[in-house]
């Protein structure tokens, strides 16, 4: 396994000065390839897409479709079974707002994790408000994984989709996929992944996994913001009604009735993000040349030299698995995540302080928020002796 090239902050920008961003989980810092790229996209290339019959517009149509396959092959898929959209968020509404109208009733049953983020526990319980299905919710093992004996007991026929985080924004906790698929699909039920955490940092390969629908997100993957994908298998995708209407999305429209284009454009109506999209097929090729096993590796190096010094600080508790993904969760006594959170920052730390959009999970923790150091591939350990001296700093001051 090779491993990261030294000083790989050099290529992020934003991270110029003595600036310690330990918030990769929120959103990843852009390379300058990307940046580059999304420029050339809104500049010097720029034209529509699957429109224009002029020279430029085919070449910008080339390079979306491109981009497009580039996504679906850095996890493993084909172009035509993958989406763009707004991303991870839009895509899980996506699928609750087509799949799932189409295929859940009364009766049915969904099941979910305690340690879900909110944009996987949300659209389901709207759509469970209209259609009448129920939620089922999976405890978590001790050590913040979701709980798949539980898993296992808990599942019945009436059991149509499982929607499962991959990895945990929170605890950094890896789902078993391999178990999980053959948990639900054991049942007759669908596998839905939430692969926010997961894509930016291990190897995905969708058809190995043995699941049913996979999102992610551009912005965590080094990418641009506001764009994201959903990988469905191809029958399924074939099989799920539209669900935005508009241009791009049609075959053939008359006010008699309207028929709609098939494969990925079914789902995507209206001019895309062309420029953004280009964005995220650059990100897909720095990631993957840099290479995810040894990304994986450097940063589960860092988790584990940061868990073993906060394991040191009998004021510090620690949450989630000692292999989490590249995720650090903790709190400090006497002193609340958001006030640590704040003189980190005058210490010219960034980390993320709140209950990380998974109140639920918070709530079976028993605190109303934690400290959230996330990695990336341009973290080194100066990031982690930044940290610590300011938690020193916050010891003083609250002591």
């Amino acid at each position: 396994m090779s491993a990261l090239p030294p000083d790989l902050k050099a290529q992020f920008p934003g991270l110029a000065g003595s600036w310690h961003y330990l918030d990769t989980g929120a959103t990843a810092q852009k390379p300058q390839a990307v940046i580059d790229a999304t420029v050339r996209a809104m500049g010097a290339d720029y034209a529509t897409v699957h429109r224009g019959v002029y020279a430029r517009s085919a070449d910008m149509t080339l390079a979306f479709e491109a981009a497009r396959a580039k996504v679906a092959g850095f996890i493993g898929g084909k172009a035509e079974e993958l989406v763009f959209t707004r991303g991870a968020t839009e895509a899980i509404n996506l699928v609750a707002n087509t799949w799932g109208a189409a295929n859940l009733t009364a009766g049915d049953r969904v099941l979910l994790s305690t340690l879900e983020h909110h944009s996987n526990i949300v659209p389901w319980q709207l759509l469970s408000q209209r259609l009448g299905f129920a939620i089922d919710v999976c405890p978590l093992t001790a050590d913040g994984r979701i709980d798949l004996d539980a898993a296992a007991a808990m599942l019945t026929p009436a059991h149509r989709l499982v929607a499962f985080a991959h990895v945990s924004n929170v605890l950094g906790s890896v789902l078993d996929v391999a178990r999980a698929a053959e948990l639900a699909h054991g049942v007759g039920a669908l596998l839905l992944l939430d692969g926010c955490q997961a894509v930016p940092r291990l190897p995905v390969d969708v058809a190995a996994l043995g699941c049913d629908f996979y999102v992610f997100s551009a912005h965590k993957l080094y990418g641009p913001t506001g764009i994201g994908a959903l990988w469905a298998r191809a029958d399924l995708l074939a099989g799920m009604p539209p669900w935005q209407g508009g241009g791009a999305m049609i075959d053939r429209v008359s006010f008699a009735g309207t028929t709609f284009a098939s494969g990925p454009q079914r789902f995507e109506a209206g001019t895309p993000a062309i420029i953004e999209a280009i964005g995220f097929g650059a990100a897909a090729d720095y990631v993957r040349a840099l290479g995810l096993p040894a990304i994986h590796a450097h940063e589960c190096a860092l988790v584990a030299s940061l868990r073993d010094e906060l394991r040191r600080m009998n004021d510090i508790s620690l949450y989630g698995p000692d292999d989490s993904a590249g995720i650090v969760s903790f709190t400090m006594e006497g002193v609340h995540p958001h006030d640590l959170g704040t003189i980190l920052d005058e210490e010219g730390v960034a980390i993320r302080a709140g209950h990380h959009c998974a109140q639920p999970l918070m709530e079976h923790l028993g605190v109303p928020a934690t400290a959230r150091a996330s990695f990336g591939l341009y973290n080194d350990n100066d990031d982690i002796a930044a940290l610590l001296r300011g938690i020193e700093r916050t010891r003083r001051i609250f002591r």
